[in-house]
This record gives structure tokens, sequence and C-alpha cells, in this order.
């Protein structure tokens, strides 16, 4: 009787065991296909940037191509841009470089059309040359840009903007920031009809003592996907394997008996 009862666990367990082998093969081996689309995915991605960020700089897009930017088809192009600097407005943005700490110095171009565009004009180490965190500057005026200033051109790559990260919130009331929010340095700033990207500025052909040194824009996207893929085609070559060892030690039990 006692014999004849553990038969029926036994094959029952190797059964369940199969079931719950094929199972897990078959998420391991859906996520390890899913990583071999994502690497598609990034290496097209990677292609398009490089054509970007080597080709020649376009116009910048006006007011009304905004509205129609998005990443995939617009961040890391090449542009140029004219315009002078709304002077009070800049806002600093804290940086870690291989330079060491420091500050993105976002500032305010006001262009011919009107409109505003954020230019990262570059970074600065912190404490140097009086740039450091302070009280942030009173609202710019509704028609600050039509005092005028120094004319200025520049070419850069276009970068949507960056959104306040989990860990780190800018702090506005503070002047505080850590990410290069667009939207919110220009509601803390009172800046009208500002554009939804900046623009990291290329380097300048002279860079003098104490200001912000452009060109420092690094492009680099991480590309694990193809280890992650292999990775899951493993673990579920291993289910495989551990549902023959099974079905195998189950027969030769059978045999024994």
């Amino acid at each position: 009787m006692m014999e004849g009862a553990s038969r029926p666990r036994s094959r029952a367990l190797r059964i369940s065991l199969a079931i719950a082998a094929g199972l897990m093969f078959a998420g391991f081996f859906a996520l390890g296909t899913w990583q071999i689309f994502r690497l598609q995915w990034k290496l097209a991605l990677i292609d398009r940037v490089e054509q970007r960020v080597h080709a020649a700089p376009v116009d910048a897009p006006g007011a009304a191509k905004w509205p129609q930017l998005n990443a995939e088809s617009d961040d890391y192009r090449r542009v140029r841009l004219s315009g002078h600097y709304l002077k009070g407005s800049d806002t600093q943005v804290l940086a870690s470089l291989d330079r060491g700490i420091g500050y993105w110095v976002l500032s305010p171009l006001c262009t011919a059309d009107g409109a505003i565009v954020l230019v990262n004009r570059g970074f600065i180490r912190a404490g140097s040359g009086g740039w450091a965190p302070q009280a942030a500057p009173p609202a710019a005026r509704a028609d600050a840009c039509a005092a005028g200033g120094e004319a200025v051109t520049l070419t850069g790559m276009l970068r949507l903007g960056e959104v306040a990260g989990r860990l780190r919130q800018n702090e506005p009331a503070r002047n505080y920031w850590y990410t290069r929010d667009v939207q919110a340095i220009a509601r803390a700033r009172g800046l009208p009809a500002v554009a939804p990207y900046f623009v990291d500025a290329d380097a300048g052909p002279a860079v003098v003592e104490g200001e912000p040194l452009g060109g420092l824009t690094v492009v680099s996207f991480p590309n694990n996907h193809l280890v992650y893929a292999v990775t899951w085609y493993a673990l579920a070559l291993m289910m495989v394997g551990g549902a023959v060892w099974v079905v195998r030690d189950g027969r030769k039990s059978q045999t024994k008996a």
C-alpha cells in the first residue's frame, strides 16, 4: 500500500516540476528575445545619434516647430542660433565631471523672433569665478528681451529638457538645481515663450578664465542588451537541462523499482 501510494506522488511531483520548468523556460526565453529586440533598437538609436552629432548644424527649431519635437527625431541634433543673452537670469545646475564638481551654466538667449532658448554655455568648477548657488535672480519682465544686448551666434547640440530625478528633486525656492528641467527653470525665472529644449553650446575659439567651458557634452549610451539576452537564454537552457535530469532520474527510479 505504501509503495503504491508513493509512486503516484512521485509521478505527480515530476509532472509539476516539468510544468514549472516549462513555464520558467518560456519566461526566460521571452525575456532573452525581448533583449534582442532592445539591442536592435539601441543600435539603431546609436547610429542615428552618431549621424546627427557629426552632421552640419541647421537652424534651431522655431516656435512653430516646437510641438513636433521629440527625442527620437531631434535629440542631439546639431543646431545654430543667434540672439542676445538675457542678463541676470542664469541658472546653475549641479554637475559632476572628470574635471571635478561644478555647475552647468544655463543662460536664456533671446532670438530674433521673440522666443527664448536656454543655452548651456558650459561647465564651471564650484567656487571658481564667483559661480556658486546663490539667491535666485528676480523674475524677468515680459518685455526683457526688448532691451537688447550684445549679439551672439553659436552652434551646439539640441537637447530636450531633462526631468527631475527621484532621488534629488530640484529646489527652485532655494535655487538648487540638479537637472536641466527647461520648463521648471522657465517658471522659476519668469521667462515667457521658452523653447522646450536647451542647446549644449560647442566650445568657443578661446576659453577665458572664469568663463563656462563649452563643448563637454558626452554622447554615450549604455548597451548591455546582448549580455542580458545571453544571460536569459542561458537560464532557459538550464531549465531544459534540469527538466531532462528530472525525467531521467524518474525513469531510473522506476527501472530499479
